[in-house]
């Protein structure tokens, strides 16, 4: 069956911003937008989109509105003179102009969230939780290069308050779009990061940020096309939390395409064209069941504790692993023990060693390579009496081998109808029996 790809073409950059304006483009709903982030239970904000153009190319704007502050003009150059230096961004090297932007009568100056807050926000919010995974690998991201960058534990690193609102809803709405999108595959092209210099918290810094810089270390880049932050740390841990892989060779076909509108007028069109696309017929007519190579990650551990063991599992599973598990095992001394295992595609073995040997007791890790077996999956919208469900499908030699609804959507259901889960799963699974046998 056809792949479901998701191409970014940065070659204009990328911010929180135009990545959510793109999004909406491409036809993610903007009530769905509002209606998930309300979740998180954060006040004083509301998203704009508005139709706008760079260089005679429409698409969708987004402006992360906070409480008190007015709308920014919209038209083509409009924010020439009245733009910061470089894209707008809520990270810490976010433009000065942002950062005097007044507070609303209530939001006290030089009030903070550090790492922790957010992520105790995100976790005790009804998001669904795959959409809490990719909004807390995103902001890992963030929080990791910061802290590399101040030298500062992660859970310390801070935000400001009116940054903090901004970064969160950009962040979140992203997850929450990329959730709805559902693709099999996300690729990236080469990134812009713009010239010159940016006004921030700090002084001015040479572009690109060191946060942005050390978020996209091994992804390529490219300097100097325009002559400002072309690219943010927003839309940075946005790239390298969601990617599957970097490149500017494409050979799908495109089904449908966004346009992400940025604040800054420049040289060239400043936008963030986003494409989804499908696998051509031809490869879509490969094996049924692929095989593929992955990689396993292991080791034995006597001296941890279950806590710890469930909070690295969940940090794995964010940073990429195809899948982590804890064995119980003996060893030595008849001591109790576990083993911790992770699969993963060989392209991420290097960043989760790395993750399993900062979080965990071990001292070394055994690692092999795995051949693996995988059934063609495919996703469909079906409309339910409670609601619409995706349901995934395996397909095996050009056969529907069996179908399940999503938990996720299930859990949506119950959730919104304040139903048992278990009453929503069974009526979904009669319905669906009931439409696969008129079939």
């Amino acid at each position: 069956m056809p792949e479901r790809i998701l191409y970014y073409d940065c070659s204009a950059g990328i911010s929180g911003d135009m990545h959510l304006g793109a999004m909406v483009d491409l036809g993610v709903p903007p009530e769905h937008l509002t209606t998930e982030l309300k979740k998180l239970g954060l006040a004083g904000w509301r998203l704009q989109f508005t139709r706008d153009s760079r260089k005679g190319i429409g698409g969708t704007r987004c402006d992360v509105l906070l409480d008190g502050e007015a709308p920014p003009p919209v038209g083509h150059g409009a924010d020439v003179a009245s733009a910061p230096t470089g894209q707008v961004d809520a990270l810490a090297y976010k433009p000065v102009t942002k950062l005097q932007t007044p507070l609303a009568p209530g939001h006290e100056p030089h009030e903070h969230r550090n790492h922790r807050d957010i992520v105790a926000m995100i976790e005790r919010s009804t998001l669904a939780d795959a959409t809490k995974r990719r909004a807390l690998a995103i902001f890992a991201r963030i929080a990791e290069a910061e802290a590399k960058i101040h030298g500062m534990p992660v859970a310390e690193v801070g935000f400001h308050e009116v940054g903090a609102v901004d970064s969160i809803v950009d962040i979140v709405a992203a997850a929450i779009a990329l959730e709805w999108l559902r693709p099999d595959r996300v690729l990236v092209s080469t990134i812009e990061l713009g010239g010159g210099f940016v006004k921030c918290a700090h002084g001015r810094l040479s572009v690109p940020a060191p946060a942005t810089a050390d978020l996209l270390r091994g992804a390529p880049t490219r300097l100097g096309t325009v002559p400002f932050e072309a690219t943010t740390p927003t839309g940075a841990a946005i790239l390298v939390a969601s990617t599957d892989a970097f490149t500017d060779k494409t050979d799908f076909t495109i089904e449908r395409i966004g346009y992400g509108i940025g604040h800054k007028d420049g040289p060239i069109p400043n936008i963030l064209r986003v494409f989804l696309a499908s696998t051509r017929p031809a490869e879509a007519a490969a094996p049924a069941a692929s095989r593929e190579t992955a990689v396993v990650l292991e080791c034995n551990l006597d001296d941890m504790t279950g806590e710890t063991a469930g909070y690295v599992l969940e940090k794995l599973l964010a940073a990429g692993a195809s899948d982590a598990w804890i064995t119980p095992i003996v060893m030595k001394k008849s001591r109790p023990a576990m083993t911790l295992s992770v699969l993963c595609p060989p392209e991420k073995e290097a960043a989760l060693a790395e993750l399993i040997l900062r979080e965990t007791t071990t001292f070394g890790l055994r690692r092999r390579e795995v051949g693996k077996l995988a059934l063609e999956r495919t996703f469909e919208e079906v409309a339910t009496s409670l609601g619409t469900v995706r349901v995934k499908t395996a397909w095996l030699d050009g056969r529907a081998l069996k179908s399940k609804p999503e938990h996720d959507d299930l859990r949506r259901l119950a959730e919104s109808r304040n139903l048992p889960l278990r009453e929503v799963e069974r009526t979904v699974l009669a319905e669906l029996a009931q439409r696969e046998a008129k079939a």
